[in-house]
């Protein structure tokens, strides 16, 4: 299995549990590392046989900006949910950050992996 990655998607939304928070929008950032069988796209150098990343961002971006949720671990959760369901992706590793929440902290946030782990998947 291969994998198909983004790092570092920035989208500001609302987010947290203050009330404050829920005031303002802050960024928040997205990793994502997808598993997929890129083999026929590379063998034919066709895109229509990959996972098109941008569509992907695209998506994730404009769900976190509608979403309002409270809490990093719930749109974690939705963000693989989404991937996994709208783009078929057996496998996906979800960081979320929010750099902004902590002062001294460059950032802070969540990691969640869903669906079988692909073997050999370094940690």
């Amino acid at each position: 299995m291969d994998i198909v990655y983004v790092r570092g998607l920035e989208v500001k939304t609302v987010i947290g549990v203050y009330d404050w928070e829920r005031e303002i929008k802050q960024p928040v950032t997205v990793d994502l590392d997808m598993a997929c069988d890129i083999g026929r796209a590379a063998g034919t150098d066709d895109h229509k046989f990959v996972l098109d990343y941008k569509t992907v961002c695209v998506r994730v971006a404009e769900f976190i900006e509608k979403s309002h949720l409270k809490l990093l671990e719930s749109m974690a959760e939705e963000i693989a949910g989404l991937i996994r369901s709208e783009f078929h992706v057996p496998w996906v590793r979800v960081r979320v950050g929010k750099p902004a929440a902590i002062t001294g902290a460059r950032d802070v946030g969540v990691i969640i992996e869903r669906g079988p782990r692909p073997t050999g998947l370094p940690l």
